[in-house]
């Protein structure tokens, strides 16, 4: 019978993600069932490790800043890791250490650990220039040759991941991304839906303030529909904070807009809004979503990736608009407000991203991957013996 799995996770840093939320989330059930899981640090003294769960975090101490070079940092650190420890799997938490992954195998070779990547950004990028789509479509068919297995959030996402990265079926497992805790389920299945007032709105926006996420479109599409009394809040943290602030006193709003920053928990937040909001360019399937839909709120949503049909079950939980279309996301703002969703369906549909069942399927494959690595091993080992030239003497 196999033993406890050894599973190495890179991180760049504890800082607020919801790729590392995911991360640690999954970390935690792991270790929970008794494997060795170590956490790979690239960025030390991040202010949010106090808070991270209690879990083995191995980094370089260092006394200069390297977020600024994070990537070549990270294949530093985790190269520096692997060589010392060794691994019986790399579990790559998103798109962004696919790079990382692919250092590994290019500077430990045979040696490298079975490889999983979790997709967690949509691959179809229309927001890129066409030489860098052209680049990025080669960068995705190398990852196909890469890794041992590409995980992805849904079955329309497996289809795309097929047909960009050119990864044979059987590489590309369906895991629902593991959003959200068995009894942080029950907790907001609690909560009672608000009844909609006549004469205001609270819509719900969070996620990192990046340009990704689009709020400047939120923004303005708010301040062209939004009654006296509506509001918007704007969950999280991020470089563009400053930008979003001005653009909010630009369109006269400042004073309806409200920027809490990164917090612990939106379970508050889910619990005081009327409808939740999504604005994103492109997502692979965002856990925020997950949890609105897990708290019964209506959703109004950009078709940033594949799997918001089917989170929004074509209409019965959620309203689905075009991407970058601000008029269509300003109408949508209006149509929300009376929109009556599924409650029981929005909580079914959460019910699949539990945190629990993905753990146990993610390691399900991962011992197999294990154990197709020992006996690829032990065979090729087998073939060495036996080959004509291992009993010969070096020629003098």
């Amino acid at each position: 019978m196999q033993g406890p799995l050894r599973i190495t996770i890179p991180i760049h840093s504890l800082d607020p993600g919801g790729v590392e939320r995911v991360a640690l989330g999954l970390a935690s059930e792991w270790d929970r069932a008794g494997h060795e899981v170590t956490v790979v640090l690239g960025r030390s003294g991040s202010p949010n490790l106090c808070s991270a769960p209690a879990l083995d975090y191995w980094r370089i101490p260092t006394r200069f800043p390297t977020a600024s070079w994070e990537t070549p940092w990270m294949i530093h650190c985790l190269f520096s890791y692997l060589l010392k420890n060794g691994s019986d799997v790399l579990f790559c938490p998103g798109n962004t250490y696919a790079v990382v992954a692919a250092a590994m195998k290019v500077l430990l070779g045979e040696h490298a650990p079975p490889m999983v990547l979790k997709v967690s950004n949509a691959l179809d990028r229309p927001d890129m220039a066409p030489v860098m789509r052209r680049g990025y479509s080669r960068w995705l068919r190398i990852q196909g040759a890469l890794f041992d297995r590409l995980v992805s959030l849904s079955e329309p996402m497996r289809q795309e991941i097929c047909r960009t990265t050119l990864a044979r079926p059987q590489q590309v497992p369906v895991i629902a991304n593991p959003v959200i805790t068995r009894k942080r389920l029950r907790n907001l299945a609690k909560l009672e839906p608000r009844p909609k007032a006549a004469w205001s709105t609270s819509y719900l926006a969070a996620g990192r303030l990046a340009p990704q996420k689009n709020f400047p479109m939120l923004l303005r599409a708010f301040a062209r529909v939004a009654r006296p009394h509506d509001t918007l809040t704007i969950a999280g943290e991020g470089a563009e904070r400053p930008a979003l602030e001005e653009l909010a006193a630009t369109l006269g709003i400042a004073g309806r807009v409200r920027f809490p920053g990164h917090l612990a928990s939106i379970d508050p937040l889910l619990a005081e809004a009327d409808a939740f909001v999504l604005s994103s360019d492109y997502e692979g399937l965002p856990g925020v979503i997950v949890e609105a839909l897990a708290a019964g709120l209506p959703v109004l949503a950009t078709d940033c990736c594949v799997s918001m049909p089917c989170l929004l079950d074509r209409g019965r939980t959620g309203l689905l608009v075009e991407r970058a279309n601000e008029d269509q996301f300003a109408e949508g703002l209006v149509r929300i407000r009376q929109f009556q969703p599924d409650h029981g369906r929005a909580r079914a549909i959460a019910a699949t991203y539990e945190v629990e069942n993905a753990a146990h399927r993610y390691l399900d494959m991962m011992r197999e991957l294990s154990r197709s690595r020992r006996h690829e091993t032990h065979h090729q080992r087998a073939l060495d013996v036996m080959s004509p030239r291992a009993g010969r003497h070096p020629l003098r």
